[in-house]
């Protein structure tokens, strides 16, 4: 049985001019449709779309609905493609794996082909295809991944910088830095941490620079609390240009008498006492203990009331005391308090590095430190 013809808008017209004359010539309908192998419908039809139209009029008629319909049909694919962005996120997306993310969910939930859903989202479909090669054995980077991700479980709260400084100084590891930043990023170990804005307070003393070693220790008290409720008072002191902690005291409660022995004690362990105490305004600071015992020997600068910022490197030290040592942690006991928080001091001093001091750690740098205090005209503490 031969296939249905299909007639094109030439063919078409040259048939309808010859079912005229047939006409002209007494032919019914019938006989028409016959001769020009057509039904009479179709003839019918053809009269109503074609019908006092040339070859050239029905040749145009017939491209404009071509592209009468491919409009049509870019409208819907556009339309569908506002409806992709709007489902996926608002903004642009410049991650080509939250590109692949975002053509995967479209997919699977609005239905879309990968060619619609790949050209909504702006992915080559060669690119979407190909797997990326940190999903594959071959992998070159595989075992550094694992490290890093071996790293930031055993510490969450650390960045990438503080993981290539283990990785470049501890391990001897020759990898550069922004590649561990790549790396990091790629396996998701980022932390973001709040910090909200500081406020720009002034100081109504004058405030003494640690240029050097022994020139100011910083003071100040955290409080934490055993399972059952008691709670913990942690004194710590840091020398704020080597950034070594000098103290730990964990009690129940420490009294101004407490301080001073302890004091006393750390004096005589690293090798005497400094130019300058700094510390806030509270009850075991300000008290006529510590004024004594500091008499002439040993300057006191206290921070205005409710500017803590003027004493940032306490407080820094102890932010991450609470975040890295106190919140990772529940203390049946006071002694294992003293015990864990001795131990996250030691390595403070002694594995912790600080961008500030070149990644070396604070022992390190102490050990190098050539810095001598240069006074200023004016200061009394000089």
């Amino acid at each position: 049985m031969a296939g249905r013809k299909r007639n094109s808008a030439e063919d078409i017209v040259r048939k309808l001019r010859r079912a005229d004359e047939l006409t002209a010539a007494g032919k019914t309908q019938e006989e028409i449709a016959g001769e020009l192998e057509v039904s009479a419908a179709t003839l019918y039809n053809w009269r109503r779309q074609y019908g006092g139209m040339d070859t050239d009029a029905a040749k145009e008629l017939k491209e404009l609905r071509e592209q009468n319909s491919r409009l049509k049909r870019l409208l819907a694919d556009a339309e569908l493609e506002k409806d992709a962005l709007r489902e996926v996120a608002p903004g642009k997306i410049l991650d080509p794996a939250a590109k692949r993310r975002a053509v995967d969910m479209l997919v699977t939930t609005m239905r879309l082909s990968k060619r619609l859903a790949c050209r909504a989202v702006g992915l080559p479909r060669s690119t979407y295809a190909r797997i990326p090669i940190a999903q594959t054995p071959a992998d070159p980077d595989a075992g550094l991944r694992a490290t890093l991700r071996t790293y930031a479980r055993e510490h969450p709260l650390h960045g990438f910088r503080r993981a290539w400084a283990h990785l470049r100084h501890d391990q001897g590891v020759p990898v550069n830095k922004k590649k561990v930043h790549r790396l990091w990023k790629e396996e998701g170990l980022q932390v973001r941490i709040y910090h909200p804005r500081k406020r720009a307070g002034v100081s109504s003393t004058p405030q003494v620079e640690a240029d050097a070693p022994k020139v100011v220790w910083a003071l100040d008290f955290q409080f934490d609390s055993t399972v059952d409720g008691r709670a913990i008072k942690i004194c710590s002191m840091i020398d704020e240009h080597t950034r070594l902690s000098l103290m730990n005291i964990v009690e129940r409660s420490i009294t101004a008498q407490r301080l001073t022995e302890e004091l006393d004690k750390a004096f005589a362990l690293w090798g005497g006492p400094p130019l300058v105490l700094r510390m806030d305004n509270g009850p075991e600071f300000i008290s006529h203990v510590l004024q004594q015992f500091c008499g002439d020997r040993i300057g006191i600068c206290y921070i205005p009331p409710g500017t803590p910022w003027n004493n940032g490197h306490i407080e820094s030290f102890n932010n991450r005391l609470r975040k890295e040592c106190l919140n990772r942690n529940h203390w049946t006991s006071l002694l294992e308090a003293r015990v864990v928080i001795d131990d996250f001091k030691d390595d403070h001093n002694h594995r912790h590095r600080h961008s500030s001091l070149g990644y070396l750690t604070p022992s390190e740098y102490a050990a190098r430190c050539t810095h001598t205090h240069q006074p200023v005209d004016g200061c009394e503490i000089d």
